[in-house]
């Protein structure tokens, strides 16, 4: 008779042999199996048109060779609606708001006799970069959620998650962190809520720390901005557009690739445990409830993520004023910045101006470029704005030439869309984070992981460029 540690150590060494995923190729087979049973045996009747028609269309969204094309043409539809459909409702909120609101509010400061110092720190301060916060990213908000929830209530993302699911366990991740991350494409911090429905603690934390990898609404202008404006510049004429989008697309599959490796390294460092199967049933197509759709992802997603944007929004309007209007020996607290940052921005292929920017916008990454433009005319003395510390907006002509002055090339704007990509979450995503683990420590590691990505791919690519050069 066989010693009770003898057949421990049997077991432990049989179960060491069997394949890791055993259990979802078992899963995989009986449900295989049942199907096939089933389609033998049932005889349908009535609804069979209808039935046949969603199985032709899995066999398209789920086959290897079909569904990840599709599911990348879905996404750059929605990113395309959500980029072009925003234009003209934020430039309305622009004029609603930056322009007549900011000229209304400062007669108002002007004709009360309030000094001067305050009338720039609440109006053209506080109240500018909220306005600025609300009229870039209420409109995209407000396409990409419903979008997203239409999508959902359809039962496609269902069947993202279903694609995506092997390749995020293979990386000791859970498959539902697909849907995680494409809400992160809205914004991060909703992402970060959505992580809700993953049950496993260790996955979960893995899908809230790589979420900052998808490229949210605010940072999307920054994308946009710089592509048009130097990549773009470069393409023969006629391809200028085309060559641009192309770029933001593969920044923003980029950042995917760079979710997967920071799952990957987290699951074999710090969080160490074997990646849970989950079981998805595949709902049926349905057609969604718009109505009732539209009402949900403005409540319960738009407008609650937008307040907390306003929120941190306004101390950062503050901050911004104060950095640009406060002198140390002759300078601004800005200037003075600057000179000290630019040493380190230039291993990065960056611009001491630009980390100013990132910092000072820590809680909205939408007032990144407005910020870089007012400290670029500030260092740099060149035309343009409405005074110092004042945010505005210009066409992408005058853009140029105020960046150039300020000794941007195109390896500048390279190097700001990937680090746009990669750095610190903002101030409602840190926020958010920490509600949702209750743990100082990883949200920390949240903050430090891409930021330190950021810093080791920038200096990479400037020197590469710089010795190709």
């Amino acid at each position: 008779m066989k010693h009770p540690e003898d057949v421990i150590r049997s077991a432990e060494e049989l179960r060491w042999q069997l394949p890791q995923n055993l259990h979802d190729r078992i899963a995989e087979s009986i449900y295989g199996e049942a199907a096939r049973i089933a389609s033998r045996s049932i005889r349908r009747n009535g609804s069979s048109r209808r039935l046949v028609w969603q199985q032709k269309l899995d066999r398209i969204l789920t086959h290897p060779w079909t569904a990840f094309p599709i599911m990348v043409l879905v996404l750059g539809v929605i990113l395309w609606l959500t980029i072009v459909g925003a234009n003209v409702p934020s430039g309305m909120l622009a004029t609603l708001l930056v322009d007549q609101g900011h000229a209304l509010l400062s007669g108002w400061f002007a004709a009360a006799g309030a000094p001067v110092w305050l009338k720039g720190l609440l109006v053209d301060g506080m109240y500018l970069a909220t306005a600025w916060v609300i009229a870039v990213m209420l409109p995209p908000m407000a396409i990409f959620f419903p979008c997203f929830t239409l999508l959902e209530d359809f039962g496609f993302l269902p069947r993202v998650a279903f694609n995506l699911d092997r390749v995020f366990q293979k990386a000791g991740a859970h498959g539902k962190q697909a849907l995680t991350m494409a809400m992160g494409l809205g914004c991060n911090a909703a992402g970060v809520v959505a992580t809700r429905i993953i049950d496993s603690p260790r996955e979960r934390l893995i899908a809230i720390l790589t979420n900052n990898f998808s490229l949210c609404n605010g940072r999307w202008p920054t994308q946009i901005l710089m592509a048009g404006v130097f990549i773009g510049t470069l393409a023969p004429k006629g391809w200028g557009g085309s060559i641009a989008a192309l770029s933001v697309l593969v920044v923003a599959l980029l950042g995917f690739g760079f979710a997967l490796l920071t799952s990957w390294l987290l699951a074999r460092t710090l969080l160490r445990g074997e990646a849970t199967s989950f079981s998805l049933e595949l709902p049926p197509y349905r057609p969604p409830n718009f109505w009732k759709t539209l009402y949900t992802s403005l409540i319960d997603r738009t407008l609650i993520v937008l307040w907390r944007a306003v929120v941190f929004a306004l101390p950062a309007g503050a901050a911004i004023w104060l950095c640009a209007n406060v002198s140390i020996g002759g300078q601004s607290a800005a200037a003075w910045f600057v000179q000290f940052a630019d040493p380190l921005a230039w291993v990065m292929g960056l611009t001491g101006v630009i980390l100013l920017a990132y910092i000072v916008a820590i809680p909205a990454n939408e007032i990144v470029v407005p910020t870089i433009l007012m400290l670029t005319v500030l260092v740099t003395g060149a035309s343009g704005g409405a005074g110092a510390g004042v945010m505005f907006e210009t066409d992408d002509e005058s853009v140029r030439a105020i960046l150039t002055a300020g000794g941007w090339t195109t390896l500048t704007a390279v190097c700001l869309m990937l680090f746009s990509l990669c750095h610190n979450p903002c101030s409602t995503t840190i926020y958010t984070i920490y509600k949702e683990t209750r743990s100082f420590k990883w949200t920390t590691v949240s903050v430090v992981m891409p930021l330190a990505i950021g810093f080791v791919l920038c200096s990479t690519v400037a020197a590469v460029w710089r010795w190709l050069a």
